[in-house]
């Protein structure tokens, strides 16, 4: 028996430390949701931790945070949620920027965008997709711009809200809306680059879209070794390749 345990620890002392190391859970905002995937592929190639995620509206996924949801990192579409999830207590440090995220238009009707974002006008234009501004930061931003360029009295009536900028993403891929406003981060995913066509538009219409990210308490109070890995792993040379192949800018 004595060399059976020998044997037994010896096989423990000298397995992979990644064997060990735990599954953690990281909260998204819905911008980040094809990105997020090249993120954990090359994250548990360097490390062995799987990494589950929950994709949602930065509101939202804020609101289950402070209501006791087992995420372990958020990554918000801004810095106002996880800043008030650092003010509430549900955060081990405060936030930080990650990425800087670009707003496009993006149909696939045949629509003519060399107009720029006049072409919200047409007479073809009857449904304008957008995420809902009071929970999703790419809404708040695409009314921002509308605003901007005086046309959001007149169109708000056109506005068709989603969800989180997902559903705004299905409107638009779907054909339910005419056009929509989206993360530049959606049409460059592989899975959509052959799905209609976009523009940016110009970034002096709307606020800087700063996305920050939190270790949430639950995750440095479960999870802390892990959770801090893939903090730091947001802002390594591989991470923020995938990044800017995504569209973002970078802090």
């Amino acid at each position: 028996m004595k060399k059976i345990f020998l044997i037994v620890l010896a096989l423990f002392l000298s397995a992979p430390l990644a064997a060990f190391a735990a599954d953690i859970t990281v909260a998204a905002a819905a911008n980040v949701q094809f990105t997020l995937e090249d993120l954990k592929a090359e994250f548990t190639k360097e490390t062995g931790v799987e990494v589950k995620s929950v994709i949602g509206s930065s509101g939202k996924l804020t609101s289950q945070v402070e209501n006791g949801a087992p995420f372990d990192v958020f990554l918000s579409a801004d810095m106002k949620y996880p800043k008030k999830i650092y003010q509430d207590s549900f955060s081990a440090q405060a936030p930080k920027v990650y990425a800087y995220g670009v707003l496009v238009l993006w149909t696939t009707k045949d629509l003519d965008l060399s107009k720029g974002i006049a072409v919200l006008s047409d007479a073809g234009v009857q449904k304008i997709a957008i995420a809902d501004p009071k929970v999703a930061p790419y809404g708040r931003e695409a009314v921002n711009a509308l605003k901007f360029y005086q046309l959001y009295d007149s169109l708000q009536k056109e506005l068709v809200l989603g969800e989180s900028i997902s559903q705004a993403n299905q409107f638009i891929a779907t054909g339910a809306a005419d056009i929509g406003f989206t993360a530049k981060s959606v049409v460059l995913a592989p899975n959509m680059q052959s799905k209609g066509k976009w523009m940016e538009i110009d970034p002096k219409s709307y606020k800087p879209i700063a996305q920050g990210v939190v270790v949430l308490k639950y995750g440095d109070q479960n999870h802390s070794k892990e959770a801090h890995e893939f903090y730091d792993f947001l802002f390594s040379p591989a991470a923020q390749e995938i990044f800017k192949k995504y569209g973002y800018n970078l802090p």
